[in-house]
């Protein structure tokens, strides 16, 4: 007897027809024709079935704070990170908390349900930190959320950014960050990283670091973040979030840089959405778009994720919640058009973005936690085509969101009546 069966459906890795089991919030079978019985189930009716999408790099404590005290007119980060510090005198923990937990409504119904965001702790009052705790004890049952303790001024430029900083940690947040080229000098940038490392090993914390986010070349910062994570021995627990600055790194210098990062297992965070809004303000043309070099990266062997970054907020305008429109941007930005390209993609958005965030019992074989969504697409191909409607989201082998799918009546004469653009336009191969 399962809780739940989810029947008929096609998996990432390319099988169809298969029936996922769900007993005791894990997932308990993965065959054809389950000959079992269920207190609910699911007809995925030849769709694609996926672990639930995660978010490895976000603001939540910006988030929904679009024209909040004024609008980006210039919309570049110089601006944004003003803005920013015109906004926070002005936050409050109850409407931190109000923005945040409506963004995790339309993160759930989006089948965003991993989300590691960045806490500002540049303010010494710590609301921030204060709020997203009370969030991610709020959201618990239905999101795993992970605080990063960010100083959003400088480790070393904010007054107070190291004392600050610890603070934030000794209140309960999971992860040391940083922002090492908005130091004041180069050497700034690489005492803080030696600090914010040191200070990980000594509480056995993982690293999430805004490195080289910038079109400088010569903003290198991730060469000192891999030697000091050697150092000190974090070697798969540290993230350089961004990396922009390789977009317009020498060729020859970046041969160097990618096995050292490697050698360091460094976990990569791209942001394509925000990086290609940003970057290349400074250029006419030819415009730099800024993305790290995914690609690149990939082959190389390291762990390569994607994160949404900002949604409605001094930054970026634009945002949806929706992880998938994350990973189809990476295809273009990053010319991975081809199918085994687009797989390394949806990977970005899923299993790799797990390994980055620590996971455990993320997935989808027989084990797993029983948490997973129903999209209205054949396949992962087809899902970072179409950014297809979260038909159901399970967590925990419980239904939490579910919607229609998408049908457009048409009203043409000998045309159809009607078409479901995850099922009537899938490629003939």
């Amino acid at each position: 007897m399962f809780d739940l069966i989810v029947r008929n459906a096609n998996l990432p890795d390319g099988r169809q027809g298969i029936d996922i089991g769900l007993a005791g919030g894990k997932i308990t079978a993965i065959e054809k024709s389950l000959p079992a019985s269920a207190g609910q189930k699911i007809d995925a009716t030849g769709r694609l079935v996926s672990p639930p999408l995660c978010d490895p790099h976000f603001h939540m404590d910006a988030t929904l704070s679009l024209g909040l005290p004024r609008m980006n007119t210039s919309g570049t980060l110089l601006e944004g990170i003003a803005l920013w510090g015109e906004l926070r005198p002005l936050l409050t923990k109850e409407a931190l908390v109000e923005r945040a937990l409506r963004y995790c409504d339309l993160a759930v119904s989006q089948g965003l349900l991993f989300i590691r965001s960045h806490v500002d702790t540049s303010d010494p009052r710590l609301v921030t930190a204060e709020a997203l705790i009370e969030v991610r004890e709020r959201v618990a049952p239905y999101i795993k959320l992970q605080l990063v303790a960010f100083p959003q001024d400088g480790y070393y430029r904010a007054a107070d950014g190291e004392t600050s900083l610890q603070r934030a940690l000794d209140m309960g947040l999971d992860i040391v960050g940083g922002i090492p080229h908005f130091e004041r000098t180069m050497d700034e940038g690489r005492r803080s990283l030696e600090a914010l490392c040191r200070i990980a090993a000594d509480r056995g914390l993982p690293v999430d670091i805004h490195c080289d986010e910038t079109d400088d070349p010569l903003s290198r910062h991730i060469e000192t973040l891999t030697a000091e994570t050697v150092r000190f021995g974090l070697q798969g627990r540290v993230a350089g979030s961004h990396l922009t600055s390789m977009h317009s790194m020498d060729n020859y210098y970046v041969s160097k840089l990618i096995p050292l990062m490697a050698e360091a297992e460094i976990n990569v965070i791209a942001n394509p959405l925000i990086n290609i809004m940003l970057q290349g303000r400074h250029d006419t043309y030819p415009k730099r778009r800024g993305m790290t070099r995914v690609p690149e990266l990939m082959r190389a062997g390291l762990n390569v994720s994607l994160g949404q970054d900002c949604t409605m907020d001094p930054w970026y305008s634009m945002g949806s919640g929706d992880m998938l429109e994350v990973g189809h941007m990476a295809i273009h930005v990053a010319q991975m058009g081809g199918i085994e390209d687009k797989k390394k993609i949806f990977d970005a958005l899923t299993i790799n973005s797990a390994k980055t965030m620590g996971l455990e019992g993320y997935g989808l074989e027989v084990g797993c936690n029983a948490d997973l969504i129903i999209l209205q697409a054949a396949d992962i191909i087809e899902a970072l085509r179409l950014k297809p409607t979260r038909l159901a989201v399970i967590k925990s082998g419980k239904v939490l969101s579910k919607s229609a799918p998408r049908i457009g009546e048409l009203f043409l004469d000998g045309r159809p009546a009607s078409i479901d653009p995850g099922r009537d336009y899938v490629p003939a191969g």
